[in-house]
């Protein structure tokens, strides 16, 4: 306790905070769709393709709007930027509640709820820019537990849209969302570091990496099945299992609290473990527990068991991949992480696309299971390869970080 009343002194923990409640009460917004799909399909009678297309554009729209958020924050100001990102989302909640009548409205609605999906960076960089340089992992870590909102969300929209209609549900959300507005404005201060103006050409700087693209692409599999599925389970619980709608949303929130509670921890672990040992336990345990959840299709505490397992190891892998990112980009670690970010969740759009046909043509969503199952293990195997010139460069053993200067990241060659 006193070390962590230690880390609270060294930054600014009312800051700290309102950045986690931000992001929390953005993510719960970001997934609302997906919350509440079982009662969007009834009432507009989806295919499983549409409905896959339905839940996979908030999760673009939302890595797509992360750049746009992250350069305005830089000439507004961090916490002026989420003040303006919060008003937008109360103005896309209220567009939900009056103006969703067609399958082309909830498109449309799902490119609103992406302003939610764009909080993450800001939310991290506001969070943590008051601490100093040994206690923003932490401090990030907190930040990025605000995930949890996506279990809130699947744990309270259902009950709400049986009580209320599914629509009214996104009138509940803009009045919410003042409350975190209020947070920010009486408790956030701007931090003093620098957040330093990234143009587009060093944004995407680490992408002309090899390296780039297979942290990237790690975190697609990690975070963009975290999210991808958080969309996609009400449905399937729903579908699958016979479950009411609101019991399917609490069987999700399950496995999305521990995907999210788990997140600190795959960073804690990496930092004394590394973070290629922790990637390499973690892309092993989604591949094993994605098969079998495919071959389990009926079984529902089974299922369920897997499900919180596979999502444990979801967590953690992300917080893992993120203990990397400051060891390879040691002087861009905020536009490095913020790229990676964006096209890691970019890959959360592929879950509900692939799971929709798989159930569509196929007749079954085991084969969705299985494609995502696949992906884990061709990324374990690309980062096992990678990893050899890792350690001799910029990295200990494992993934561990490096104790003198020498560890300095070198360009991927």
């Amino acid at each position: 306790m006193s070390t962590f009343k230690t880390f609270l002194r060294a930054g600014h923990g009312p800051t700290l905070f309102s950045a986690f409640f931000y992001f929390a009460f953005s993510c719960c917004i970001w997934v609302l769709n997906g919350a509440m799909a079982p009662f969007i399909t009834e009432t507009f009678n989806l295919t499983p393709a549409q409905r896959g297309l339905m839940l996979s554009i908030p999760i673009i729209a939302g890595a797509l709007m992360r750049f746009p958020l992250g350069i305005l924050s830089q000439y507004i100001g961090r916490k002026n930027a989420t003040l303006v990102e919060m008003g937008l989302i109360a103005v896309a909640m209220l567009y939900g509640y009056f103006m969703v009548h067609t399958f082309d409205d909830l498109l449309a609605m799902g490119v609103l709820l992406g302003v939610a999906g764009a909080s993450f960076g800001v939310a991290l960089s506001l969070g943590s820019g008051w601490f100093p340089p040994q206690h923003k992992g932490l401090a990030m870590g907190l930040v990025g537990a605000g995930n949890v909102g996506t279990a809130v969300s699947v744990l309270v929209a259902p009950p709400l849209a049986q009580w209320l209609g599914w629509q009214a549900v996104y009138g509940v959300a803009a009045a919410a969302i003042l409350l975190p507005m209020v947070v920010m404005i009486v408790f956030a201060k701007e931090p003093p570091d620098v957040d330093r103006h990234a143009g587009f050409r060093e944004h995407i700087a680490c992408l002309f990496e090899k390296d780039g693209w297979v942290f990237s692409l790690i975190y697609g599999v990690t975070f963009g099945g975290f999210i991808g599925l958080i969309t996609f389970l009400p449905s399937y619980y729903y579908e699958q299992f016979g479950v009411s709608k609101v019991q399917a949303g609490q069987l999700t929130m399950l496995a999305a609290f521990m995907g999210a509670a788990v997140r600190v921890v795959g960073g804690w672990l990496s930092d004394r473990w590394g973070g290629v040992n922790t990637l390499t336990l973690v892309l092993v345990a989604v591949a094993v527990t994605l098969t079998l959840i495919g071959l389990s299709t009926s079984s529902l505490a089974l299922t369920t068991l897997l499900l919180i397992a596979c999502f444990a190891a979801l967590g953690a892998g992300n917080g893992a991949l993120f203990q990397l990112v400051p060891l390879r980009w040691p002087t861009s670690t905020a536009v490095a992480g913020s790229m990676i970010g964006e096209i890691g969740a970019l890959g959360g759009g592929l879950v509900p696309n692939v799971m929709g046909a798989s159930k569509q043509y196929l007749g079954t969503y085991a084969w969705g299971f299985v494609v995502f199952a696949v992906l884990a293990l061709v990324m374990l195997g690309v980062m096992r390869v990678m990893q050899i010139r890792w350690t001799r460069t910029w990295a200990e053993k494992g993934g561990r970080a490096r104790s003198h200067s020498h560890g300095a990241a070198v360009s991927a060659r």
